[in-house]
């Protein structure tokens, strides 16, 4: 058994099983932030909170240009920040996790998600719940990754930051606010982000333009329903100009760390809701979907392209061209990130895994988005690695190997120490 594992495993249990019990969804991570704050106090962190700006969130591109759309009130994000050495004479490193996470369908559920439950034996446990992958025991093992260089690490100078942060899957509203408005006295150098990599550095994210379709159609009596005009063939002659387009994306746009995906940017149509009475011919429809958009693009480019397929579809048909479709943005958007391999971070990563024997050290793209982005728009290098698999994310019976956890722990401490050196 490591260090890390023999010294740290019973207390990270603890504190990734009280952090899992905190029902942190639809912005109700404040209760969860306290618990948080006031452990890192307890554990010698000097720590910090921040609230995000409404006002100044609504003119970066990843959010609605209303303030009163986004929820920032009684939403905390927590930082904790350990001294090592000389902090002066050496480098700042983020530690970073998402406290909230989406909704369970409790009914999916064979026990109740915010509730941990622990199941298989000595050597091949896992823990079931909700945020168990997505990613709270990530974030409980940033930590305690930090608390074990605080004790251990006499040799290095510098500082280790761990962030709880809020609203990930809202656009990053926490980590938006921390890498654009520093809330700290210090700069900082690089990131981790604890998201469930499968214990792989990913450099690439990809980003996403979420785009609402409206059309309109003609209602008629289902008995005379040709006097009608039905929108869902409308929306079907749509959705297939997409899946070609979709296609053709996948062909023409190209980045080597996506060669592996089958659909490396994917078009998903998430919603569909159409018509107001079974005997009537549907007059309404409004789909949601998501666009893929390839690290390199800007969501601004894809969505251009989206929308003259769009403008094809319309000028064939008679009707449309009379009463055209809308076509509009809603919710946030993710601009798509990289950072180069060569990162003095991401280095410190690989050096760590093959120290630690986990083989492929390759970094590699990820086809959704993360809080990562934000801090490499603000100069701050973030490469995500962590326990768990995004299969996991969002799943019911959601769950995280906990040998995967400790190893992760390993890992993260020794490219703490490499970075740090």
């Amino acid at each position: 058994m490591s260090d890390f594992a023999e010294e740290r495993d019973a207390e990270l249990r603890a504190f990734t099983e009280r952090l899992l019990r905190f029902d942190t969804t639809g912005g109700a991570e404040a209760p969860a932030q306290r618990w948080v704050r006031d452990r890192l106090d307890e554990l010698g962190f000097e720590t910090y909170e921040w609230t995000a700006d409404a006002e100044a969130l609504a003119g970066h591109q990843s959010f609605p240009d209303d303030p009163d759309a986004i929820p920032v009130e009684d939403r905390p994000s927590v930082g904790g920040v350990l001294e090592l050495g000389d902090p002066e004479a050496g480098p700042t490193l983020v530690l970073n996790g998402h406290v909230d996470v989406v909704p369970a369908a409790r009914e999916s559920w064979s026990s109740d998600p915010f509730e941990p439950v622990w199941r298989g034996s000595d050597g091949d446990e896992r823990l079931v719940a909700r945020g168990a992958a997505d990613m709270k025991t990530g974030l409980a093992t940033c930590v305690f990754v930090a608390k074990h260089l605080g004790e251990t690490a006499t040799d290095l100078d510098g500082r280790v930051v761990v962030e709880s942060v809020v609203g990930e899957e809202e656009g990053g509203i926490g980590a938006a606010a921390a890498a654009h408005s520093n809330p700290y006295p210090f700069e900082r150098d690089a990131a981790i982000i604890a998201e469930p990599t499968e214990l792989r550095p990913i450099v690439a994210s990809e980003g996403s333009v979420m785009k609402r379709l409206c059309l309109t159609g003609r209602s008629a009596h289902a008995a005379s329903r040709w006097e009608g005009v039905d929108v869902l063939p409308k929306f079907e002659a749509i959705r297939r100009a997409f899946a070609d387009l979709e296609a053709e994306r996948g062909e023409s746009v190209t980045h080597p760390l996506y060669e592996d995906f089958p659909v490396p940017w994917p078009v998903v149509v998430g919603t569909v809701d159409a018509g107001s009475w079974a005997s009537s011919v549907p007059a309404e429809l409004t789909a949601e979907m998501r666009l893929g958009v390839a690290p390199g693009e800007t969501v601004r480019e894809v969505e251009a392209q989206f929308e003259e397929r769009l403008a094809s579809v319309v000028a064939d048909d008679e009707w449309l061209v009379e009463h055209p479709p809308t076509f509009e943005r809603f919710s946030v958007q993710f601009e798509p990130s990289e950072i180069s391999p060569d990162e003095p971070v991401v280095r410190a990563v690989q050096r760590a895994m093959d120290a630690h024997g986990l083989g492929d050290a390759e970094p590699r793209g990820a086809t959704y988005g993360a809080d990562a982005r934000h801090y490499i728009e603000a100069g701050v290098p973030a490469v995500m690695f962590g326990p768990g698999t995004v299969e996991q994310a969002h799943f019911p019976d959601e769950h995280i190997e906990w040998a995967e956890v400790l190893t992760a722990g390993d890992v993260l401490v020794a490219a703490a120490r490499e970075f740090l050196r």
